[in-house]
């Protein structure tokens, strides 16, 4: 798909400066690979409903600049779009639903991720989608998890690639080809 990196959405908050962040990358057993963003910023603000920032990834919400889907203002760096492609059986948007989500990590293009991800959980205290191609292979998982503070909402996250232990065998050709060490960087 064709899209393009947008310019960034204007901030109404500052960033804290990456020195400040608890995150990494490394290597599982097996050659899968393990990207950590837990407690990326603890003392960072958060809107005490996080969880809605995710939920549904189409909303639109206010901010400075005017409206924006909650996804791009979730990151209004590198995000530049989440929405669903189709919902659960019983009709919602939680778990069994599917998203198209788009970003550029680092606003790096060579780092652009494009895919669908179907989503296992999706609630008040986390949630969890993978990414699988062809006839099941999940080649990444995503696990959020929101921790309640007393001001805020923390959102600590870890994605794995791929995203089962099946792959183990693949893991070592694969990963490199699906996010390299720079990718995890950014």
């Amino acid at each position: 798909m064709s899209t393009h990196l947008p310019e960034p959405l204007p901030l109404f908050w500052r960033f804290k400066p990456l020195s400040s962040a608890s995150a990494g990358v490394q290597t599982l057993k097996g050659g899968r690979k393990e990207v950590l963003d837990q407690a990326r910023h603890p003392e960072r603000r958060e809107p005490k409903d996080a969880r809605l920032v995710v939920r549904p990834h189409g909303r639109r919400c206010g901010h400075t600049g005017g409206a924006s889907s909650r996804y791009r203002v979730w990151h209004p760096l590198d995000h530049v779009y989440g929405r669903y492609v189709r919902r659960a059986a019983d009709g919602s948007t939680g778990p069994g639903a599917q998203i198209a989500l788009c970003e550029y990590l680092g606003r790096n293009p060579a780092y652009k991720i494009e895919a669908v991800s179907s989503i296992e959980k999706l609630d008040e205290t986390g949630f969890i989608h993978k990414v699988i191609m062809g006839s099941g292979i999940q080649i990444a998982r995503m696990e959020h998890v929101f921790t309640e503070t007393v001001d805020s909402t923390r959102d600590e996250n870890c994605l794995i690639v791929p995203g089962t232990p099946l792959f183990r065998p693949l893991a070592r050709l694969l990963v490199p080809r699906l996010f390299s060490d720079g990718k995890g960087q950014a």
